[in-house]
């Protein structure tokens, strides 16, 4: 703590603080636009920060990453289109909150629910960094396989009253990740066209099955493209989202603590902690059938988990040169830049460079929160924009984002495939979250069981490596639990709407 307070006034100069602004505005932009997540816009500043000073080029990219997460719910509240993957599961009640005339109230949610988990997860990098990184230690791949199963379980959550489907599309997600040549074993699989060889990046994945289908919709609707959506901007609505997030206690802490852990873990991600926490939050919920229609407490769930990932990602990089997330392992890259390798020496020999970059990490929270905040306020600009406009403008944004992964026309090809296919499954009813959900964990899933085959044909044997230890007997025991509750929910969800028919069909006999 000492040091901290020895090293603030060396974030708090103009200069200092003046790169804080700009990377937190600056990442606002990049998280809003679909397709430039919050990994590619912190790569894309590295490059600039080789002639910067060490601490100013470390604000900068801290400040991007942190907003870019909470950024990626703009694009996704307003036009069902997550600007980042970290966003998925705020679209599931942001949107149809938009479509109710909230969208203020949806962001103003956001942005104070991301203030909230970014804040314990920045305490967590200043006072957890020794004992998570202890913790993140202990997650070999037998561990990480079932955390990646936990997330997996998931999908029977995320779709009330049509859990079949749901599981369908998790199932077809998963398959759609085998697509490719095995980064373990470097076999491929599935390669019926060249453009498939280096499988489905989850970036074209995402735009294509959230923003084609989109864009479709607008297409439909070209015959009131001269109608303008009416916005009101209220005064005094911030102070009532506050006030609203006391009741919020139970889901902003477990938001804050699955955030936390998912991001020390290597590998997991903003948008696993997101939907984790969302599905948690919905399953402890005494009447769960309120998400996904607009419910802001879906919200608050969903960005409390994905900012919370933010700085606790930091402290396995910092500590063990270990990235807790994709944007963190870019982060590595401009710690190197500098000349600074992680590791016991960067809290010794170059604290005035750590420290500065952790006192960062804690400030960009709340900038980012500001300028979100500033930003909600013209929110009618683009909800005014015609449909003529809008979706002109957002395909051109999808074809530059998948584009943009690996400059390659292939990503855009298979950002089209998708979106048709999502058509044809929107008039099924089957949910896109699942299937992107399936994308995400079926590679983490796949690799951690090689691993851990690996290692156990060498050693113990397959079953004794992989449900053997108390902290794999855990999380298979989560996993179980997970699947029981969702079978539960299913089945009182489908009883109450039984019994809500049956209501209106005798209100409907005595009228």
């Amino acid at each position: 703590m000492e040091q901290l307070l020895t090293y603030l006034p060396d974030v708090l100069t103009w200069s200092n603080l003046l790169v804080l602004v700009c990377g937190s505005i600056g990442g606002l932009f990049f998280g809003a636009m679909p397709g430039l997540s919050p990994t590619m816009a912190v790569a894309l500043l590295v490059p600039f920060t080789f002639y910067m000073p060490p601490v100013p080029s470390l604000l900068l990219l801290g400040a991007v990453y942190t907003s870019a997460v909470a950024g990626g719910s703009i694009s996704a509240i307003l036009l069902s289109i997550p600007g980042a993957p970290a966003s998925i599961a705020t679209l599931l009640d942001g949107y149809p909150m938009a479509k109710q005339g909230r969208a203020q109230e949806a962001l103003y949610t956001t942005f104070f629910s991301s203030l909230i988990g970014g804040v314990v997860g920045a305490l967590a990098l200043i006072f957890l960094t020794p004992p998570m990184s202890e913790f993140a230690m202990k997650f070999g791949p037998s561990e990480l396989f079932w955390t990646t199963v936990f997330g997996i379980t998931v999908i029977a959550g995320l779709s009330s009253g049509a859990m079949l489907k749901g599981l369908f599309g998790g199932a077809l997600g998963l398959l759609l990740a085998c697509i490719g040549e095995s980064n373990v074993t470097g076999e491929g699989r599935f390669i019926f066209h060249e453009s498939l060889t280096s499988g489905i990046a989850i970036v074209p994945a995402l735009i294509g099955l959230f923003a084609v289908p989109q864009v479709v919709e607008m297409m439909e609707d070209s015959h009131v493209i001269f109608e303008r959506v009416k916005v009101q901007i209220k005064e005094g609505l911030l102070g009532k989202v506050i006030k609203k997030h006391v009741h919020y206690l139970r889901t902003l802490t477990i938001g804050s603590i699955l955030g936390t852990i998912i991001g020390v873990i290597p590998g997991a991600g903003a948008q696993v902690a997101g939907l984790m926490a969302y599905d948690q939050v919905k399953k402890m919920d005494k009447n769960p059938e309120r998400f996904g229609t607009g419910d802001p407490e879906g919200v608050c769930a969903s960005e409390c988990a994905n900012n919370a990932t933010v700085a606790p990602a930091c402290i396995p990089l910092l500590t063990l040169s270990i990235p807790g997330s994709p944007t963190a392992a870019v982060l590595l890259g401009g710690l190197l830049i500098q000349g600074l390798l992680p590791g016991p020496e960067l809290f010794t020999k170059t604290a005035d460079i750590t420290y500065p970059f952790i006192i960062g990490m804690f400030l960009a929270q709340f900038f980012m929160f500001g300028f979100g905040i500033l930003a909600s306020r013209y929110t009618h600009v683009v909800s005014n924009v015609p449909n003529y406009m809008m979706f002109g403008t957002v395909m051109i944004l999808c074809v530059f984002g998948s584009y943009c992964v690996q400059n390659s026309f292939d990503d855009v090809l298979i950002m089209f495939s998708l979106g048709a296919l999502m058509l044809l499954f929107k008039k099924l009813g089957i949910p896109s979250a699942p299937i992107v959900l399936g994308i995400i964990l079926g590679p983490l899933a796949e690799e951690n069981f090689l691993r851990g085959r690996l290692i156990a044909n060498t050693d113990v044997g397959l079953w004794q490596y992989f449900f053997s230890g108390t902290l794999n007997q855990v999380l298979i025991g989560l996993c179980v639990l997970s699947l029981a509750y969702a079978i539960f929910s299913e089945i009182r969800f489908a009883r109450r709407a039984k019994a809500r028919l049956a209501s209106q069909q005798k209100e409907a006999a005595n009228a």
